[in-house]
């Protein structure tokens, strides 16, 4: 199967929209250009089955392709280019330096051989691209040079089940570096020079941590925390189905005793999870503070959960939406929006690969 692997970092792409594929649901948006900011054109979301998509690989295309193809009927978009994320997991980046005056071609055959030394697969099983960032600093006879390759069938599997779904994927991007772009969209309206943000998505069985000064990214890791552990709190507690389990805990609509026996521990945990990725950043890095926390993810609204942070972390925390500061079209509904917008980073910032330039 042809795929240009190649768009990773950032050349230009004709009119798309963000899909991100999770281990919960899938989620979609499209954006367009309105004057100097973004429009939100539409958003959806549909839930996957338990088992569809298993830490990051999808194991079952009919369910996958299923649920996109009905969350492109519910946004009510006509665009049928994606860009498409990578688990950070199933991805290999690596920086290298190479001379700046090598011709395209002999850029390309360095970058082949400087990857079969970081790759531990054979270059024929992996799709591999890269950027040239820039000179290096100190030295004007060499640049710095971002590669990044993935086995070819977590590529494959993905463009499967886009296809299956009827649409076709242009852009492949690595799923942290697209919630980077939101994140640091955001950072640029809210945040001063100088200021060092932690953003902590917190998804079904992982939390991500990507901390950024002025645009950069300082520090990065994952945890293995999520709001599955809530899901399985409420099962084990009041005998529901997983899915039953889900919908309640969406709704609120809990038995008496939820609050205090389930919900606060929960939080207390998700607070200590965050205190500790902090200590973490401190202990392996110069660094000795954080001025804001943003949380993300289908987590972030959970009641209570930025309270909870803030007081643990004595460090101001906040939700964040990656629509923040965007014009709403006229399908969007804004009070699903104020509710759902923390579990779109990832879409929205592969939405924004439209504007690349």
């Amino acid at each position: 199967m042809a795929f240009d692997f190649g768009a990773l970092f950032g050349r230009k792409s004709p009119p798309l929209i963000g899909l991100d594929i999770s281990s919960s649901g899938v989620k979609l948006v499209e954006l367009s250009e309105a004057g100097k900011s973004l429009k939100l054109e539409c958003f959806a979301s549909e839930p996957l089955p338990r088992g569809a998509v298993v830490d990051g690989n999808i194991e079952n295309i009919d369910q996958v392709s299923d649920a996109i193809a009905r969350a492109w009927r519910k946004s009510g978009t006509r665009v049928k280019l994606v860009a498409m994320g990578m688990p950070p997991a199933s991805v290999i980046t690596k920086k290298i330096t190479l001379p700046s005056n090598l011709s395209e071609e002999n850029l390309e055959l360095q970058v082949e051989t400087e990857a079969s030394q970081y790759i531990p697969f054979a270059l024929d099983e992996v799709r591999l691209d890269f950027d040239v960032i820039g000179p290096v600093e100190n030295s004007p006879d060499d640049v710095d040079v971002m590669l990044a390759a993935t086995r070819k069938e977590k590529v494959e599997d993905r463009v499967a089940v886009a296809e299956a779904a009827g649409l076709k994927p242009t852009v492949m991007d690595i799923e942290s570096y697209a919630a980077r772009a939101a994140i640091d969209r955001i950072a640029r309206q809210k945040i001063g020079k100088g200021q060092i943000l932690a953003a902590f998505q917190i998804g079904t069985n992982v939390m991500h941590v990507s901390i950024l000064q002025d645009g950069e990214l300082i520090y990065e890791r994952e945890q293995p925390f999520g709001g599955h552990q809530l899901t399985q709190d409420i099962v084990r507690n009041y005998g529901f189905s997983y899915e039953e389990a889900e919908i309640k805990k969406k709704s609120g609509d809990l038995p008496d005793g939820y609050q205090k026996e389930i919900l606060e521990p929960f939080l207390e945990n998700a607070a200590q999870e965050v205190t500790r990725a902090i200590q973490f950043f401190f202990t392996s890095t110069p660094y000795s503070r954080v001025d804001q926390i943003y949380l993300a993810g289908g987590c972030a609204n959970i009641p209570q959960l930025v309270e909870t942070v803030a007081t643990r972390t004595k460090i101001s925390t906040s939700v964040i939406s990656p629509f923040a500061g965007m014009q709403l079209g006229s399908n969007v509904r804004e009070k699903q929006l104020r509710i759902e917008a923390p579990a779109y980073l990832v879409a929205c910032g592969l939405a924004m690969r439209r504007f690349d330039q």
